[in-house]
Order: structure tokens, then C-alpha cells, then sequence
């Protein structure tokens, strides 16, 4: 595995399940790994679209917000809610 991935991993222990604290033990969190994960690819994919440098890049430019509709709809992820 990579750093990043690493790194997601990491943000997914903690001591609560359910609300409820377990007696010191640390719980992974599945879920969040797997939301953190495709956001994570959701944003390298828009990121990769913006960077386009190919002829047809007009394009390209349209279509980055709706891949990354379509990867989180597949996956039941809603957007990240900026502030």
C-alpha cells in the first residue's frame, strides 16, 4: 500500500462503536475507509481532468464534475459539503 492509503487508514481507528465507548479497544471504521477512499478518487479524477492538456480539452473540462457525480451515485457517497 502507499502512504496515502496509509494515511486514510489511520483516520478510521477510534475507540467508539455505534455511539457506544468499547472497553479500550480501538475500532476500525470500514465505512469511512471506503468514503475516504473514493473521495480520495473522486478528487484524482477531477483533478487529473482539470490538468488535461490534450487538444480536445474543452472537452474534458465539462465532464470532470460528472465523473465525479457518477463515481460517488455508484458508490451512494454524497458530496462533500464545503463551509
Amino acid at each position: 500500500m502507499n502512504e496515502r492509503i496509509k494515511e486514510l487508514e489511520q483516520q478510521c481507528w477510534s475507540h467508539r462503536v455505534d455511539g457506544t465507548l468499547v472497553d479500550g479497544q480501538l475500532h476500525f471504521d470500514t465505512q469511512k475507509f471506503a468514503e475516504l477512499i473514493i473521495r480520495e478518487s473522486v478528487a484524482v479524477a477531477d483533478d487529473y481532468v482539470k490538468e488535461c492538456t490534450c487538444e480536445e480539452h474543452i472537452k474534458c473540462k465539462p465532464r470532470t464534475s460528472a465523473i465525479g457525480r457518477k463515481i460517488r451515485e455508484h458508490f451512494g457517497v454524497e458530496r462533500e459539503r464545503t463551509n
